[in-house]
C-alpha cells in the first residue's frame, strides 16, 4: 500500500513543521518524524484506526496535537488533512470532495 497527500494536507504538514521548527530549532523534525511514522503505521493496518465518518479515519500523532485525516482509495491512502486538533474541527471536510 502507498500514501499520498491531498496538498492542502501537505501544505499544513510544512506549515506546522515551520512552526515548531521556529519555537525551537529541531522541533519541526521532530513533527515531521511523527507524523512520517503516523503515516508508517497507519499503512500497516489502514482499517485499524477510528472512523470519524464513512469511509475517513483518523491517526492522532504522538507528542503533538495532531490528527492524520485519511481515507483508503484502493491501495493508496490519502491525507486529506494533518490538523492541529485545537483548531476548528472539520475546516478540511470540503477536501473529501476533491
Amino acid at each position: 500500500m502507498t500514501h499520498r497527500y491531498n496538498h492542502a494536507a501537505e501544505l499544513e504538514m510544512i506549515d506546522a513543521a515551520l512552526y515548531y521548527e521556529a519555537k525551537r530549532p529541531g522541533l519541526g523534525l521532530d513533527f515531521a518524524d511523527e507524523v512520517a511514522a503516523g503515516i508508517a503505521t497507519i499503512l500497516e493496518a489502514p482499517q485499524r484506526w477510528t472512523e470519524v465518518e464513512p469511509g475517513l479515519r483518523r491517526y492522532q500523532i504522538r507528542r503533538f496535537p495532531y490528527g492524520l485525516f485519511y481515507r483508503i482509495l484502493g491501495d493508496e491512502v490519502e491525507i486529506v488533512a494533518v490538523a492541529d486538533l485545537r483548531r476548528r474541527p472539520g475546516y478540511w471536510r470540503h477536501r473529501l470532495r476533491e
